[in-house]
């Protein structure tokens, strides 16, 4: 439609031209995460590798995107910004148990806050889960289409973690903002279809799994589209586009003071 508008190409500002190309795009395909962009010198960023620092160190700085505290009646609280994947996990696993976990553990309610999470690693998702499911059964958590690789990954909660399980009977909420974004949206969907845990707050982003950027032509414009998708093997369904929905909807400046209100009558 684009290539046969003369009002389009006639636009000689590139940057313009993105922009109206992007609406045009996103209106055509209703997806808002789709985006046309002119960005002249851009370098695709390489994939970041483990950092070659010890594992006190790492700590630290995980440490510096999760806060931890015990609210009044007894109630754990974790305000996470960031999922680390696996292999993050396994090298700094410990020290996050001491620092972190081994605090909130012995409560008698937890509240997870992802109203300002928006970045992790899918592989972090079965650790989380896992945490407040039962070792036994096994359970499928989530499918991953990768449509890079035309591959299914199947993420199953874990049989064994390191330290204990928070488990299946005292209260769970998951605290949820309109910038609530990818893996952090998926652990909140997961544990809501599970019925393991309450969220409380707005709706969620609605991001994508894992984006790609694809140069278009000989050109400085690029198309950056999703390319792999969440299905929900219980839902059937993914909370892309469409976003995570609370079962308590409530500004997201007041979730926490509703979530501890539901801990302490559920307690």
């Amino acid at each position: 439609a684009a290539s046969s508008n003369m009002e389009i190409l006639g636009i000689s500002d590139p940057t313009t031209l993105a922009s109206v190309l992007a609406d045009g795009v996103k209106k055509t395909v209703s997806d808002s995460r789709v985006d046309v962009t002119y960005e002249p010198g851009f370098v695709p960023a390489a994939p970041p590798a483990m950092p070659n620092i010890p594992p006190e160190h790492l700590a630290a700085m995980i440490k510096d995107t999760v806060k931890v505290e015990i609210l009044d009646g007894d109630i754990g609280y974790l305000k996470i910004q960031h999922i680390i994947g696996e292999e993050m996990a396994q090298k700094v696993g410990p020290l996050l148990l001491e620092y972190i976990w081994d605090k909130v553990l012995p409560t008698s309610g937890m509240i997870l806050d992802f109203r300002n999470a928006v970045s992790g690693e899918t592989s972090g998702i079965p650790y989380i889960v896992s945490y407040y499911t039962d070792p036994e059964p096994l359970i499928h958590i989530d499918s991953v289409y990768d449509r890079m690789s035309d591959l299914t990954i199947e993420l199953w909660s874990m049989p064994t973690l390191l330290g204990k399980r928070y488990g299946t009977s005292k209260p769970l909420i998951i605290l949820t903002s309109k910038d609530t974004l990818g893996v952090a949206e998926d652990v909140a969907y997961c544990l809501k279809h599970l019925k393991r845990a309450t969220i409380v707050g707005e709706k969620t982003a609605g991001g994508t799994m894992k984006m790609a950027k694809i140069k278009v032509g000989d050109t400085d414009f690029y198309v950056s589209v999703p390319v792999a998708k969440s299905i929900n093997p219980i839902t059937g369904k993914s909370w892309e586009i469409t976003g995570v929905a609370p079962d308590v909807e409530v500004a997201a400046e007041d979730a926490l003071d509703a979530a501890i209100a539901i801990i302490k009558l559920r307690t």
